[in-house]
This record gives C-alpha cells, structure tokens and sequence, in this order.
C-alpha cells in the first residue's frame, strides 16, 4: 500500500543541540531502556522528515546497529526480541522471558530489584503485552495475559504506567481482583477513569500503578497523549523511590508496530513522533542527572516501510512491503555514562549484557 503525506513542514528557530557529553565511559547508576517497537530507520527517518529534519533522538552521539532474529525464526516478534533484552538469551517467539527449553532465565528488571534498585515499565499498550511482560513475567507463550499480571501482584515493582486494567480486574481465570491485592500490598494504584496521568503527583512513598485503559491504549491520533508526561515523571519518581541506589525502567512505544502492521503510515509518523517526545524527556532528565544511560532501540522493523522516489520534506511518498515484521538490522542509539559500548554491530542480546557487564552482573 502506498501513501502520500501531507504534513507540515517547519524549521526549529534554534539548533536542537545535544546534551554535554559527559561521562561517557563510567558506570551508569540507572539505566532506562527506550524501545520504540517496529521502529526500524524508515520509521525514524518518516518521523525525521516529517517534523522539521530533527528529532531527539539526534542528540544521542552513540550508534550502534543490531541483529533482531529469534532462536527458531529468521524474523523475530516482540515476546523472543523483548526477551533477547530482558534476559540476554534467544528464544522462540512467544516466549516472554523463558529460555528455548521453556526455563525462566532472570530478567534485568528482577536483578536491579534484588539489588534494591526501583524498577519501572511503562508503555502505549497494555502492560501484560510482549515488550513489557518479558521484563517482569516468565510464561511459554505471550498471550497468557492473565498469567503475566499475575507476575506484577507476585513481584511488585515501584511503577507501571500502561493499558490492560481488565487482565487485573475482570479475569476469567481465577476472578481474582489484582489490583485490590495490589492496594493491599501499599501500592497506589489509579486509572484513566478516576485521574488524567497528568493530574498525577505520585508520591515516592509507595509504589505508584496507573492503567491507561481497560484493554489498549488508543492510538495518539485517537487522543492518547500520556507517554511523554509518564517519561518526564518516571525518572525523577524512580530516582528518589531508589533512596539512591539506582534503577532500570523500560518505556515502550508499542503502536508505532500497529501502525505499521495496518500499513497506515500517518499513524506510523504520529506514534513515532509520539515517542520521540518521551525520548526528549528522557535525555532531558539523563543530561543533568549526570549517572543515567539511556539507550533507545527497537525489537524489529515492521512492514517493510520505505519512503520512495518522488517525496519530498512536506509530502513522503511512503509504502509497505509486507504486514508483518522483517529481519532488517534495526539502531541502537546510547547517552550517558556507557554509552560507548553500544556502538558497532552486534546480536539483539547484546543489548542485556552490555547492561549486565556496566552493572556488575555475573
């Protein structure tokens, strides 16, 4: 499917200059993982074009590229590229933090927090969904959604900003109510329906779980608008939740991928952009912080995205070449204390043990 966009293009009034380059080489004390799913250089680079020639990601001065594929398949999903990160380990896809033999294999998330690090996910979809499950949850198969929330109320971690209130709520499988085990537990937990995410002023006291949605999130076109606000007010929740040991959060702009899917490249360049903005946010925090590293990447590319002959900054020619992933290499881009060892060629699972080795983790 081919399609011509229209959007408006503009020039920033200043140079959208980046951070200081400092501390490049030392060990981060918090590590926060972006991964914007499907999003492969097309996407960035509709994204790029379509918003004035720049992005936030620009400002990230390390570049690295990594292969995507899965233990069993050339062309990986979420839950085995998710997986790859969270664990360091291929797998087959579906599998949401289990080995090929179908082993829990311990996340970086459940290591930070032996540590006594605070630990977060936040994402644009339901937070039992691949990307997220894979860094809390240990099932055969990613679409045991109700067993994946079981996980958050087992292992409780100090922030959760998603959609998928249902699979706590209104569950076939037990009729247990998850979020009231959770409230019992100390955790606030809010919802679309009581509070806007951007009313929230969560205190670092007590852990902090806000649902977006009761299944998913709707699309940024449709009005969803909270993953740059959840960035901003992460990091610094996080920070002072960890009393000053540190900790891992991982943000996923997870509808870039739908977009993609549905060949609907409008909506591939909102989403994009959406999560970019929370990208923005990120580096802001990471830039006067001075001890985080943040790493953006993604888990594959989707659809085969292409910008053709014929567009130009304004209007983007732009097509797919399939409905479903691909096995292109997708970026890595890294800032802060570290950031040096993401640069290059490598395997998806890389990712982890370049996390791992700047942590300490045997």
């Amino acid at each position: 499917m081919r399609w011509l966009i229209f959007l408006p293009f503009f020039l920033f009034q200043q140079e959208n200059k980046p951070p200081e380059r400092q501390n490049i080489g030392k060990t981060p004390k918090n590590i926060i993982l972006l991964i914007g799913d499907g999003m492969g250089l097309t996407q960035i680079s509709a994204g790029l074009y379509s918003h004035g020639n720049q992005l936030h990601i620009e400002q990230m001065p390390v570049t690295g590229l990594i292969k995507t594929h899965a233990s069993n398949k050339l062309i990986t999903d979420s839950a085995a590229g998710a997986t790859a990160f969270s664990c360091g380990c291929k797998t087959y896809n579906g599998a949401i933090a289990v080995d090929k033999k179908k082993q829990p294999c311990r996340t970086i998330l459940e290591w930070a927090k032996q540590q006594g690090k605070a630990c977060g996910l936040v994402a644009s979809c339901t937070v039992t969904h691949a990307t997220p499950g894979a860094f809390i949850a240990h099932v055969p198969q990613r679409a045991e959604m109700e067993n994946i929330a079981v996980f958050f109320v087992e292992n409780p971690i100090d922030l959760v900003i998603g959609g998928g209130m249902k699979f706590f709520e209104t569950r076939s499988s037990d009729r247990r109510n998850l979020t009231a085990e959770l409230r019992s537990k100390g955790t606030h937990v809010s919802n679309f329906n009581q509070i806007n995410l951007q009313d929230c002023v969560p205190s670092p006291d007590s852990p902090f779980v806000w649902f977006s949605a009761n299944e998913e999130p709707p699309s940024v076109e449709k009005g969803r608008n909270y993953l740059p606000y959840a960035a901003r007010m992460a990091a610094p929740f996080l920070q002072k939740r960890s009393k000053g040991k540190g900790f891992f959060m991982m943000l996923e702009g997870s509808q870039i991928d739908w977009a993609c899917h549905s060949n609907d490249a409008p909506r591939a360049i909102s989403e994009m952009l959406d999560f970019d903005q929370a990208v923005g946010e990120i580096l802001k925090f990471a830039a006067a912080d001075g001890e985080t590293l943040v790493i953006v990447t993604a888990d594959h590319e989707t659809a085969g995205m292409s910008i053709d002959q014929g567009s130009v900054m304004d209007t983007l020619d732009i097509k797919f070449n399939s409905g479903y992933h691909t096995a292109s290499m997708v970026p890595v881009f890294a800032f802060g204390p570290g950031a040096d060892l993401f640069s290059g060629i490598y395997d998806n699972t890389q990712v982890y043990h370049k996390m791992a080795a700047l942590w300490g983790i045997k």
